[in-house]
């Protein structure tokens, strides 16, 4: 139970820092909109990038480093743009309203934001790949795969708990300005993370 027990801490501390994707999961649960669709998604993409990173996906990026090249230019693209609507949003003259959502989001959209913001992140190969997988790799037959699930437990643990443990925070952003001040963490956070990877890039 050891590899099982490290797996899942490991796990749980690069994932419950704040990002894109916990800032995005978080709005969706206090929309309570596709709650737990954007939960399992995920926690299923975490559980890929760790299995494939504990089975050796992180030789792959260590021999071809042009694909985290790739990735980042994308990302910051990505996060740009986010960060711009974000801003945008917050300037609006409506509030979104955890109770009745005048605008909702469809399936296909949730979807492929989750998406871009998992696959887009360089920190997700980083952290998720290299690093599990790297001390995921030196277990063996059943310790290994105790790890890997340690480390996927986590990520179902946390990724649900901030989707619908968000609903405690309900009766806060019934209130316009919560909204708007939302709006400008998200867009902060997607402008620092873009900044981030951009001068991380520039030191290489």
């Amino acid at each position: 139970m050891s590899a099982f027990i490290q797996g899942f801490f490991i796990s749980m501390g690069l994932i419950v820092a704040i990002g894109a994707q916990n800032i995005y999961v978080l709005k969706r649960g206090l929309l309570k909109e596709s709650v737990f669709l954007v939960a399992f998604i995920c926690s299923l993409i975490d559980t890929a990038l760790i299995l494939a990173g504990v089975k050796g996906l992180g030789t792959f990026l260590e021999t071809f480093p042009s694909f985290l090249l790739y990735i980042t230019w994308f990302g910051i693209l990505f996060l740009c743009i986010y960060g711009l609507l974000a801003f945008k949003s917050a300037f609006l003259t409506y509030s979104m309203n955890v109770d009745t959502t005048p605008q909702r989001v469809s399936t296909f959209k949730i979807i492929m934001t989750l998406l871009s913001l998992s696959f887009l992140n360089p920190h997700v190969y980083l952290d998720t790949v290299l690093l599990i997988g790297t001390i995921g790799s030196h277990y063996e037959g059943q310790l290994q795969n105790l790890f890997a699930s340690g480390a996927a437990s986590a990520s179902f643990v946390w990724f649900f708990s901030l989707a619908y443990g968000s609903r405690i925070l309900i009766p806060l952003f019934k209130r316009p300005i919560t909204w708007k001040l939302l709006d400008l963490l998200t867009a902060f956070i997607m402008f620092f993370v873009a900044y981030s990877l951009f001068i991380g890039m520039e030191g290489k």
